[in-house]
Order: C-alpha cells, then structure tokens, then sequence
C-alpha cells in the first residue's frame, strides 16, 4: 500500500529512545473517533478518508489508497473466536486471496492455531492491541505498552514482527498515531465498513453483498468483522465480484 510497509521493522524496533518519547508531545491528544460520511469523490471514495489521508499521511495513517488504480485491501478485525475464522481462511486459500487480521492479546493467547494458520498461508497479523482500550484515553506509555506487548508476544511465539496496528474502536489521536510510528508501526483505519459485528442480528446476506459491492471503490480499505456469519458466506461470491470487476486485493 505504501512504501512504508516494506521492511518497516528494524532490530531496535521496541527500543524507544527519550527523544521520541519526547517527540509525543508535541502532537494533540484530542479523540477522533472514525467514521464515514456519505459524501463521495468522483472516483467513489469517501471524501472523509480522503482528506484524513491527507492530514495524517506523515504520520503514517493510512484511511484509503490511490484513486487511480483497482486495488483494494481486505481486512478483518478479530477480537474473539467463534468459529467463522477457519471458514473465512478456506475461502480466502481457495481463492488465493492474502487479507490482513488485526487480532487483541487475548485473540492469540486463546487461539495459536489459527495465528499459525494466518502466518503460514500468506497473510499479514496485525496489532490491535493487548487489551482493546480507547488508545486516546491512555498515557503515552499506556499506548507504548498495549502495542509493545502484544507485538513481543506475537515475536517471542510465532516468530514474526508485525508493522501495522488498528486502534481499537476506531478511535484514536495524532499522539497516538505519533506513538505508532515511533514503534514502526503504520496506523490502518478504514474507507468501509457496515455493521456486520452483531452476532445475534446479523444482515440479510443479500443485503450485505449488495452494501459491500456497492460502497467498493479504487484504493477500498475493507473492514469486516470475522464474527460474521453473514461475511463467511458471502465472502467468496464478494471476492468473485471484486475479481470479474478487475480489483486486485493486495496484502499489506
């Protein structure tokens, strides 16, 4: 997605200096919590992400991709198991698709396997968070803490570093992007999302391949939520209409 994601991570990833953390400071901890308008540009992307790409790209926000090209991202965020994981990697296997999976502590913890199974075929873990707290309501070292510990976790049991974190309910502060960056992280919110999360009242299928087809555009960050029945079943008829319609889905 950017040059950025390409070998982010250093051997002194973890290692934050005083300056850094100094550099913190300078850097407003006001709460934006995300969401979209239903104002779009010309090429179908939301004007909101539009112009937070804009204002946070320095810091290595990233809200949406380039308008000229047909590539998209796909990305879930898993904060429990229950049981639609597994599905969701087969199709993604048959399909030969890589997507990224922002997963808690608790996630890995309770689930190795399928961490395991995430690394092996391809796709990208990404960090979000030890505990899953409102990153604009902690200190500076409360944020330091719930990146870097899960990323020692993931790195001391599977062997892998990862370089993208989510914040957990989308909320978030240019601190905490600052903060991100300091420990070689890009920050990765989203240009869709539905509420798919409700796993007692679920979308009509229809509705939802409709909703997520429709809202697809050039440089889509896609986020869906792998508690979904409703994502796990449509999700292969989803990436065939991404694919007949000339999307590449890339991993980050």
């Amino acid at each position: 997605m950017k040059k950025i994601l390409i070998s982010l991570l250093t051997s002194a990833l973890l290692q934050t200096s005083a300056a850094a953390a100094a550099d913190t400071q300078g850097y407003d901890n006001k709460k934006i919590a995300w969401g979209l308008g239903s104002t779009r540009d010309e090429y179908g992307r939301p004007t909101d992400a539009v112009a937070a790409q804009k204002k946070y790209d320095e810091l290595w926000g990233l809200f949406v991709g380039d308008s000229d090209k047909k590539r998209l991202w796909l990305t879930f965020d898993e904060g429990y198991e229950n049981g639609c994981t597994p599905m969701i990697l087969d199709v993604l296997k048959e399909k030969n698709v890589k997507a990224v999976f922002f997963v808690t502590l608790d996630y890995a913890e309770r689930n190795p396997e399928l961490i395991r199974r995430m690394l092996d075929e391809g796709h990208t873990v990404g960090n979000h968070t030890c505990s899953h707290p409102s990153l604009a309501d902690c200190s500076p070292e409360e944020v330091r803490a719930e990146l870097s510990g899960l990323h020692a976790y993931i790195k001391d049991n599977f062997s892998y570093d990862m370089y993208v974190m989510r914040p957990p309910k989308g909320e978030f502060s240019e601190q905490v992007l600052s903060i991100a960056k300091e420990l070689g992280y890009a920050t990765v919110l989203w240009s869709f999302a539905y509420q798919d999360w409700e796993t007692d009242s679920q979308p009509d299928p229809d509705f939802a391949f409709d909703r997520i087809t429709a809202r697809t555009h050039n440089g889509a960050i896609m986020l869906l939520h792998a508690v979904s029945e409703t994502n796990t079943k449509i999700l292969g008829k989803v990436i065939d209409h991404w694919h007949e319609n000339g999307y590449v889905i890339t991993p980050m």
